[in-house]
Parts: C-alpha cells; sequence; structure tokens
C-alpha cells in the first residue's frame, strides 16, 4: 500500500513538472512571438517613412527641375533674330524701339517691410480672379520696373518669398518679404501707386541666400477684441459699458501661459494628426494687455503670441478656447485634453482681430546685422511710421467694425453649439503650411 501511494506521488511531481516546463516553454514562445511581431511593425513603419521621405524628396526635386525648365522656356522666348525682325519692320515701315537701359537692370536680393490692412482682400498670397495684396504689390513693382514682366508672371523668378501668409481679412503691421530689386528704389513715388490700405516702408539690402520664409526664427501676432468676450457666460451685459474686473484679467492671462511651451497643437488646426511631427509647435509666450477704450468708448483688449511659427487657424483656435474657458463654457481641463491624442471639438475666434504684428530675425541679425555691409532686419527707423499706419488703417478698423457688426457678440452665441468633448475621426492631413496668418 505504501509503495503504491508513493509511486503515484512520483508520478503526480513528474508530471508537475512536465506541465511547468510545458508552460515556460509556451511562455518563451509567446514572448518570442510578441517581439516578432513588434519588431515587423517597427520595420514596416521604418520602411513607410522611407518611401515618404523618398516620395517627398522625388516632389522637390521635380518641383526644382519644373522651375529651371521654367526658366530656360522664357530666356528661349526672349530670343530674337534681329535682323530677320529688321527686315520684317523695315518691310512694314517700322522702326525697331530704341534700347531701354531699364531692361537690362542689375537686381540683387531686398527684404521689404510691409504694413497692410487687409479687411477688403482675399489674403496676401496671390490668387488669380482674386483682390489680394501680392497682386496690387506685383502691379505696381512692374508699373515702377522693380520687377520685369517674366518675373511678374512667375515671382519665382525675382526668388520673391513672404514671411508668413495671412488669410481673408487678416491684416498685418510689419510683414517681411524678400525679392530682386534694383539698387535706385523711390519708395514715395511706388507708394502713390499702391492703395491706401497698402503701404511699403523699408528696403534693406540682404545677403544673396536670404529667404523672408525661412530666416524667419519666431513670428509675433496680436488678437484685439472687447472685453465683454471674457465676462461670464450666464451674465447680461453692455457692450459700450462693461469693463472686465481684475480679477477676471488675471484668469485670462494664466489661462493663456497654459499654452506656453513645446505642445502638440493638432487640435488647433484642420486634419492634422496627432503622430504628425509638424503638429508640435514652440510657444514662447502669450500675454493679454492692460484694458483700454476704443474711440467708440468700448473696452478692448490685446493678445499677444509669440511662436516659432503657426499652423493654419491655430491662434483663433487657441484664443476660441481661451474665451470659453474664462467665460465658463467649459474648464481648463477641455485646454489640457486637446493637447493629447483625443480629438476634440473647439471654437475658433472671428478673424477680424488677427494681425500679424513682426516677423523676427534675430539669427540673421546676430552673425549680419553688423558686418558693415547689412543692417538688421528690425526697421527701427521706420517704426514711427509704422505705428501710425497701424492705428489708422488696421486697428480703427477693428473698432469701427466690432462696434457697427458686433462679430464678436454674434459669435459668443454659438459658443454653447460646441461639446468640447471627442468628435468623429476625419481623415488626417499631412503637413499643413504655416498658418501664419492664419496663417
Amino acid at each position: 500500500m505504501f509503495n503504491h501511494i508513493l509511486g503515484s506521488y512520483t508520478k503526480a511531481v513528474s508530471l508537475r513538472k512536465l506541465l511547468q516546463a510545458e508552460i515556460s516553454r509556451h511562455n518563451l514562445y509567446s514572448r518570442k512571438k510578441s517581439f516578432a511581431i513588434a519588431m515587423a511593425e517597427a520595420l514596416d513603419k521604418l520602411e513607410q517613412e522611407r518611401e515618404a521621405k523618398k516620395v517627398a524628396k522625388e516632389a522637390e526635386d521635380e518641383s526644382v527641375k519644373e522651375v529651371n525648365r521654367l526658366k530656360r522656356t522664357l530666356k528661349r522666348k526672349k530670343w530674337v533674330d534681329w535682323k530677320a525682325q529688321d527686315e520684317e519692320d523695315d518691310a512694314n515701315g517700322k522702326k525697331r524701339a530704341p534700347f531701354d537701359p531699364a531692361d537690362r537692370i542689375k537686381r540683387k536680393k531686398r527684404a521689404i517691410l510691409l504694413s497692410y490692412c487687409g479687411a477688403n482682400y482675399y489674403g496676401m498670397q496671390r490668387n488669380p480672379g482674386m483682390q489680394t495684396i501680392e497682386e496690387e504689390l506685383f502691379k505696381a513693382m512692374l508699373k515702377h520696373k522693380w520687377i520685369t514682366e517674366d518675373s511678374f508672371e512667375q515671382v519665382q523668378i525675382a526668388c520673391f518669398q513672404r514671411a508668413a501668409r495671412t488669410d481673408k481679412g487678416v491684416s498685418a503691421a510689419r510683414q517681411v518679404c524678400s525679392v530682386k530689386l534694383p539698387e535706385e528704389l523711390d519708395l514715395e513715388a511706388f507708394n502713390k501707386d499702391l492703395p491706401e490700405q497698402i503701404r511699403l516702408f523699408g528696403v534693406e539690402r540682404v545677403t544673396k541666400g536670404f529667404n523672408a520664409k525661412d530666416q524667419c526664427n519666431a513670428r509675433t501676432y496680436t488678437y484685439t477684441l472687447p472685453t465683454i468676450a471674457f465676462a461670464a457666460f450666464d451674465d447680461q451685459h453692455d457692450q459700450e459699458t462693461y469693463r472686465i474686473p481684475i480679477e477676471r484679467q488675471e484668469k485670462v492671462s494664466a489661462t493663456l501661459k497654459l499654452y506656453e511651451g513645446t505642445k502638440n497643437f493638432h487640435n488647433f488646426t484642420s486634419k492634422k494628426n496627432f503622430l504628425d511631427p509638424s503638429a508640435k509647435r514652440f510657444i514662447m509666450s502669450f500675454t493679454c494687455s492692460a484694458p483700454f477704450l476704443s474711440p467708440q468708448s468700448i473696452e478692448f483688449v490685446t493678445l499677444k503670441v509669440k511662436g516659432q511659427s503657426f499652423m493654419l487657424h491655430q491662434i483663433r483656435k487657441m484664443v476660441g478656447l481661451a474665451i470659453a474657458i474664462v467665460r465658463g463654457n467649459t474648464t481648463t481641463a477641455t485646454l489640457e485634453r486637446a493637447l493629447t491624442e483625443e480629438r476634440l471639438d473647439l471654437p475658433m475666434a472671428p478673424g477680424l482681430g488677427l494681425v500679424l504684428d513682426t516677423v523676427h530675425y534675430e539669427r540673421y541679425n546676430d552673425r549680419y546685422g553688423n558686418d558693415g555691409i547689412h543692417k538688421p532686419l528690425t526697421w527701427a527707423e521706420q517704426e514711427e511710421q509704422v505705428t501710425q499706419f497701424i492705428e489708422k488703417y488696421i486697428y480703427s478698423n477693428i473698432y469701427k467694425t466690432e462696434a457697427e457688426q458686433r462679430n464678436m457678440l454674434d459669435w459668443l452665441s454659438t459658443l454653447h453649439f460646441h461639446s468640447y468633448d471627442t468628435r468623429r475621426e476625419e481623415p488626417a492631413k499631412i503637413n499643413n503650411e504655416d498658418d501664419d496668418g492664419e496663417e
């Protein structure tokens, strides 16, 4: 009997050891399998990234080739067999026009300082059939022979580049563009051929490789709005008599400060994926001015945000959510969630108060600003003229339009329609261009 029990116990122990060994082998196999799957996924992702870079490089190369082809085509078009042309003109009783030295002016890279009120324009960037800032600028440049007819048709030939785009209705206090221009320029005569809402205040010589967008290391935007926008949503106030209390001003400043730093702003633009590296932006500062009265006796404040770059609609959505938080339509928890991978329904403030205030070239100025050839791009000499212009044409338009049309009040009435919660997924769009101007 004892031997039988001992034998059964021995078999049970052996069986248990076999089961434990089998379980260990199974766990090891599972770990190896999980590792293999993870490695395969990582390799697939790496291959996709390589393929995306390859496609982007091919597109960039093709763009360069297209520009070169265009230049060659334009040069061929300019070639004329003057002997044959003279014979034909003589037969028709015509004479060739004398050579105009202006057709062969030597042009060098310049930076220009531009101010404009965008209220009646469809943005900064040239758009066929639309009234834009660049269209007015190029027409005046062609008239004064600052650029050639070929450059007017294809501004890339003149190496034109804006520091930031601005959308429909958005103004700029100190926009900077780079372009090849002649040595002798008459700014006073040039401005006479521009609409009064657009002015060119300064031209500075820059390095041959200067690019107004690429060399810009920061941009500052302002957003001017009536203080009633920050009143509690369930309070009733009159826009003309409302004055913001000090504790509410402090709440505005504290809310804006939450945006500072490097964060993922995919919820503050259009169709941007959380995993897209370009969704991360660095906000250097976001502040609120002291309140002041407009000529219409409405109290306003100006929000000022400085960052390396901004995406489409980013600033207007940042302002929109900040207003909703201060008013009590939602809380700072929504802002914290908006910076995570969740996709949230957020409001976008009206475009009226948005202004491109300054584009910064600190790195360029440190390197070239005191080399004895180039001046720093700070435009100190033009500041008084610029300030007078923006007060007369930009801010006065904001005050007047807000008093007459009440854009902000109409928009505030829509804030309760937003859920400030997860919204349905929409197709992601890679690499939105900088807003900058709303962008």
